[in-house]
């Protein structure tokens, strides 16, 4: 039965219909494939400066048993991201106004970032806690429940919904990290403690791990749908590291600069070491906005896998055959997550817009959660520069 159109309404031929979704259409569908080439691209540097990052640190405190402060160390990694993130920022020019205005309005308009940046000092926090009251194998246990926090965290405030084989990639990839670190946690010296209390210490690993969950999803709603502000990327990443400057360097007077003093026993390895420090945290926020903060968490769990393939090959680290099985585990699980055909099938409102809501569209444009929100935050940002 053919519709009847409305008589306030044109009626267009089926051929021009047809061409202009299809014209409409290219650009689409090359949006959908430049998008999972950027988040994969990412994903892959991200796991890339967290494996650099770990050998680096273990050459640094291990082998040359350098004695800087950590502190001072992330205190000049947030000084560099300020500096790069003002420059990104001058040259998109998109601001209104003098540059030094449009950072002093930056500045003061922080509030959720100081919030977050509070959160990563509180976490610091109770690290050093728990440290001190268990061991580090039971730290090292508790510290993978940051994925299921991080994925549950996302149901409750995103709405994401994931499917039975996303959730069980994640309880394997759990399993299998926590095969993989087994030379670490089933260690007598390191499953026992001088002194401390078990329980406060257990508390305090816990809280930090639900924080970690929070933190990142929190970051991540931040980013994506917070549009009463309409900031990019870039000016997000200037004020968490304007507002994580003052908690770090809080750290650093109350520890009176460590071992070394204020700024002593840095060397060129330790500047390496802040650099790259600085390019993780401009990483994770370029992971979260074109993936999402569970895909963050694979790249950084997949990290353990090639930190400890380099510590094996450069440092002389541990590689037993249980730990290159559990390895394949994680690598699987990551594969099984990522690669998950079972995605709710859903459309992008603002292409819908601009290539019609024909049945067969719908079907040949379908995109899993992370790729829908990042698409609509280039929507958002399309004419800001970002």
């Amino acid at each position: 039965m053919q519709r009847r159109m409305p008589s306030n309404t044109v009626p267009s031929s089926p051929s021009s219909s047809s061409s202009l979704s299809k014209d409409n259409m290219v650009p689409t569908v090359s949006k959908f494939k430049n998008l999972k080439l950027i988040k994969l691209g990412v994903l892959c540097v991200l796991c890339l400066q967290n494996s650099l990052f770990t050998v680096l640190r273990r050459y640094s405190q291990g082998v040359l048993k350098e004695t800087y402060s950590k502190h001072e160390v992330l205190l000049f990694g947030e000084v560099v991201k300020i500096l790069v993130s003002a420059y990104v920022i001058y040259g998109q020019q998109r601001v209104t106004g003098s540059f030094s205005s449009h950072l002093r309005r930056l500045a003061m308009t922080a509030q959720k970032m100081l919030m977050l940046s509070l959160i990563y000092g509180i976490m610091n926090i109770l690290s050093y806690v728990a440290l001190k009251n268990v061991s580090a194998g039971i730290f090292t246990i508790c510290a993978q429940l940051k994925i299921l926090t991080t994925a549950s965290f996302s149901t409750l405030m995103l709405n994401k919904r994931y499917s039975w084989t996303k959730w069980r990639a994640l309880f394997t990839l759990i399993i299998g990290v926590l095969l993989f670190s087994e030379p670490m946690w089933n260690n007598g010296e390191l499953l026992s403690t001088d002194s401390g209390n078990a329980l406060f210490g257990s508390a305090a690993v816990l809280t930090e791990v639900v924080l970690s969950g929070f933190a990142s999803i929190y970051f991540e709603k931040v980013i994506k749908t917070d549009t009463d502000q309409q900031l990019n990327i870039w000016e997000r990443n200037f004020q968490l590291a304007l507002g994580s400057f003052p908690v770090y360097l809080a750290f650093i007077l109350s520890d009176g600069g460590g071992e070394a003093g204020y700024f002593g026993g840095w060397s060129k390895v330790t500047f390496a070491l802040a650099m790259l420090g600085a390019a993780g945290g401009l990483l994770v926020a370029l992971s979260i906005k074109y993936g999402d903060a569970i895909l963050k968490t694979l790249a950084t769990t997949g990290a353990i896998i090639l930190s400890s393939l380099l510590d094996h090959f450069c440092l002389g680290g541990p590689l037993t055959i249980a730990m290159v099985l559990a390895g394949c585990v994680v690598v699987t699980s990551i594969f099984d997550y990522s690669f998950d055909k079972t995605q709710e099938q859903s459309m992008i409102a603002p292409v819908l817009s601009r290539i019609g809501s024909s049945a067969s569209l719908k079907k040949d444009v379908c995109i899993d959660d992370a790729e829908r929100q990042s698409l609509i935050n280039e929507e958002i940002f399309e004419d800001k520069g970002n």
